[in-house]
């Protein structure tokens, strides 16, 4: 399986069959888990948006998720979105997550990561952080804070840096896991 991780792990590559148990989820964790595969970014495209899919996928170390009947323009939007180093979950998926996160008892109350984990971002960078984390975007982080979307894009990349996240996706998870941000119940 290492073998076959190598052999698409550097090229862009849509192959909607599972080869030989080599599954997507299997092939994303594969590359994901390989120090010679560290900067490969993967972007799931599947017809499977379910929230246990959909987090399975993601800590297997997918940057991106969208499900499979997306326009030509969606899927390449997303391609250049992953390829940058930012996360992408399509609308299915995230409300499946969040419904997901909502509905599971005490989920609310428990932090899975400590919150001294934060203590080297700076309050600029941490309030960057946690408007990643609510869903927007650099050029909307840049204007409600009034800054350019260059120094956002730095505050992100270097909180991702400092925190050893591997992508915005996990500077996300991380946000969340150590109470920066809080889910607010929503109508779905």
């Amino acid at each position: 399986m290492r073998e076959r991780a190598h052999s698409v792990g550097g090229e862009l590559r849509a192959d909607p069959r599972p080869q030989g148990g080599f599954d997507g989820l299997a092939a994303t964790t594969t590359i994901c888990d390989d120090p010679d595969l560290a900067g490969t970014r993967i972007l799931i495209l599947t017809m499977f948006e379910t929230d246990e899919y959909v987090a399975k996928a993601l800590r297997a170390g997918a940057s991106g998720f969208l499900g499979k009947y997306v326009t030509t323009d969606t899927l390449l939007a997303g391609i250049r979105t992953v390829a940058s180093g930012e996360a992408l979950l399509s609308p299915g998926a995230t409300r499946a997550l969040i419904t997901r996160f909502l509905t599971t008892p005490g989920a609310q109350d428990t932090l899975l990561a400590p919150p001294e984990r934060l203590q080297d971002l700076t309050p600029r960078k941490r309030e960057v952080t946690a408007l990643a984390a609510e869903g927007q975007s650099n050029a909307e982080i840049a204007e409600a804070l009034v800054l350019s979307v260059l120094t956002v894009r730095t505050h992100i990349q270097r909180a991702i840096t400092k925190l050893g996240a591997r992508d915005r996706a996990q500077l996300v998870v991380i946000a969340y896991q150590t109470g920066l941000v809080q889910p607010t119940p929503r109508a779905l």
